[in-house]
């Protein structure tokens, strides 16, 4: 089966609805797939039912943030119960530190005189299949951000004294994905989103209780992908893989890219 177990909807910073996931993924010939929101399960039942409604397997998913030694990692929860109270939680908790750090950004701009306003800000509203987030959205209606790129290139930085809030630590986020019912792997490892890449982060999360690695991933190289699943295998971790598509918010990743054969992957669903 063709697969993509990293997929993004309006359900966090996605613009497709679940009915729209479930016709790209039908157009692109998926077959076995997860939508894993940042901090969110809010579309994973009514994707499931559709999922199920088109013969297509699917399975429970969600991309918790979390903070080790001041970096941020992704960690995707797999096969979990969405109605678990310490997972929602979980996801609560994390929503209202990127509600905070939305409202920080736009008064820290502000403060460096920025043509902004937080009574502005505060009654701001946007459509959510724009993809996204708050204070993005109201940078570009402002004429003052371009696209996500621009966003983390030029006004998400250090200088700015801008940055990702301070999440749960890895160790907390994985026993609550185990709590609920699920599997935890860290997400796109390897991709640019960690600076450094791998070689650089991996070590550092050997002592983690993770139970695998996102090793197939559409901002991975080939060379990096092969180095993960070797790893993954050697230690008998879980592999998984996906687009990380975002609907058109990000331009570069497609649904289905890089294309990921259901033997590619070793997780508990296909072992069944």
């Amino acid at each position: 089966m063709r697969a993509d177990m990293h997929i993004h909807t309006t359900a966090s910073d996605g613009t497709w609805d679940p009915d729209q996931v479930v016709e790209a993924v039908i157009q692109t010939g998926i077959e076995f797939f997860a939508i894993s929101d940042h901090d969110s399960v809010a579309n994973v039942k009514e994707t499931g039912e559709l999922a199920a409604k088109a013969g297509l397997k699917f399975i429970s998913g969600v991309e918790l943030n979390s903070t080790k030694d001041g970096h941020n990692y992704h960690i995707l929860g797999y096969g979990i119960d969405i109605q678990n109270k310490q997972l929602l939680e979980l996801c609560r908790h994390n929503q209202r530190l990127l509600g905070k750090k939305d409202d920080d950004s736009i008064r820290n701009l502000i403060e460096r005189g920025w043509p902004l306003s937080m009574e502005e800000f505060a009654d701001y509203t946007y459509d959510l299949h724009r993809g996204g987030w708050k204070a993005l959205a109201y940078l570009q209606d402002k004429k003052l951000c371009g696209d996500v790129n621009d966003f983390f290139r030029r006004i998400f930085t250090a200088e700015n004294d801008l940055g990702f809030p301070d999440f749960p630590g890895i160790a907390e986020v994985v026993q609550v994905i185990h709590g609920a019912g699920g599997i935890a792997v860290c997400a796109h490892l390897a991709s640019d989103f960690h600076g450094a890449g791998m070689q650089e982060y991996l070590p550092r999360l050997v002592d983690e209780k993770l139970d695998g690695f996102e090793c197939y991933h559409s901002g991975h190289s080939r060379e990096n992908s092969k180095l993960l699943a070797h790893f993954c295998r050697r230690h008998k971790l879980y592999i998984s893989g996906g687009s990380d598509c975002h609907g058109s918010f990000v331009p570069t990743r497609h649904l289905g890219v890089p294309e990921i054969d259901s033997d590619m992957l070793c997780l508990p669903w296909l072992q069944q």
